[in-house]
């Protein structure tokens, strides 16, 4: 048995669009340890939400995976016939989407859609199924007498509570959760992913967690994969990645959100500008345009993903000078004067 549950290698993802297309996934590469959590963390429009339902071959008809590999378990997922991989999805590999009430059928109760799951993928006894309810709305934190309530009757963060309850029925191996505390008050915010870690430690399972907000990762992770425009920037464990990170992208990321604990020190710097089309993606570094440390190489060779020290990876040219770049980019003026 291997240490990763899953191991992306140069996963490639593209959309058809008009006459062309778009990679919206670029050769990204990761591993997902058993019982750990991985923070997959980027902007809006990276490509981490694209990269999570492509670990389960959910995606939208227009897209397709044109390369790399997803080891799962040992075995190549993205390879396998359509019948092998919907024998894993909610058994082994299960999601929890960005929007509770949306994956929520609003004409049913919970309860219902939780034995439909149960009973048709778990192949339980209606008995079993109810006593199973229970035990997961007991693990979430909800009244079981509430099982027979629709989903407009409870609050975001109790709904939010349903979907994991969901993901988690069939005792999945790996969990997926996308942006599952963006629409929650920080407080809510702040129960889910306490409640989240404290399932993912008694469980034994993994999770990967997309976020926009590094300070989410910062809070619950053990390891983080930063993603810019399509490609992991820097990938390693979540105290080396954020207290010390290599790639400009990440310390741009680290100046830009609050602390999700409650600090209100320290100012804000937002990073000036937007990621690129990716129909016509700039040469080089992608994320050159906006680098207040770029040079004349970033912009036309492409910096390959390396390992820094052990179990770090980052993709810069200018990795080696990390120490220095850092002091420099915890300033704000660093930032606007290059807006």
């Amino acid at each position: 048995m291997t240490a990763n549950l899953l191991s992306v290698r140069d996963l490639k993802v593209s959309y058809r669009v008009g006459n062309g297309h778009i990679d919206a996934v670029d050769g990204a590469s990761f591993d997902v340890p058993r019982g750990s959590i991985v923070g997959l963390v980027g902007e809006s429009g990276c490509g981490k939400t694209t990269v999570a339902r492509a670990l389960t071959r959910v995606i939208a008809d227009n897209a397709r995976i044109t390369g790399g590999q997803i080891l799962f378990d040992g075995k190549d997922i993205a390879a396998i016939p359509e019948r092998q991989m919907n024998a894993l999805r909610w058994r082994d590999i299960a999601f929890i989407p960005q929007s509770a009430m949306n994956s929520l059928d609003p004409v049913y109760t919970v309860e219902y859609q939780l034995n439909e799951v149960l009973r048709r993928r778990g192949g339980l006894s209606a008995r079993e199924a109810r006593m199973r309810c229970e035990s997961l709305f007991e693990m979430v934190g909800i009244e079981k007498g509430r099982l027979r309530d629709y989903p407009h009757q409870f609050s975001g963060g109790m709904r939010q509570r349903v979907a994991i309850a969901l993901a988690l029925a069939l005792n999945p191996k790996l969990v997926i959760a996308d942006e599952p505390v963006t629409a929650l008050d920080v407080i809510v915010q702040r129960q889910i992913l306490d409640q989240l870690r404290e399932l993912q430690t008694m469980l034994g399972i993994s999770v990967i967690l997309v976020t926009h907000d590094i300070s989410v990762v910062a809070y619950i992770c053990d390891r983080t994969v930063v993603m810019y425009a399509g490609r992991v920037a820097e990938a390693g464990p979540m105290a080396g990645v954020l207290t010390r990170p290599a790639h400009p992208y990440t310390m741009g990321l680290r100046n830009a959100f609050p602390d999700l604990a409650g600090a209100a020190s320290g100012t804000l710097t937002p990073i000036d500008g937007a990621p690129p089309n990716l129909a016509e993606p700039p040469p080089g570094c992608r994320f050159a345009p906006r680098c207040p440390f770029s040079i004349e190489v970033c912009s036309t060779e492409s910096p390959p993903l390396a390992e820094i020290v052990p179990d770090h990876r980052v993709a810069c040219h200018r990795a080696s000078e990390a120490p220095v770049l850092r002091e420099i980019a915890a300033r704000t003026e660093t930032w606007l004067a290059h807006a």
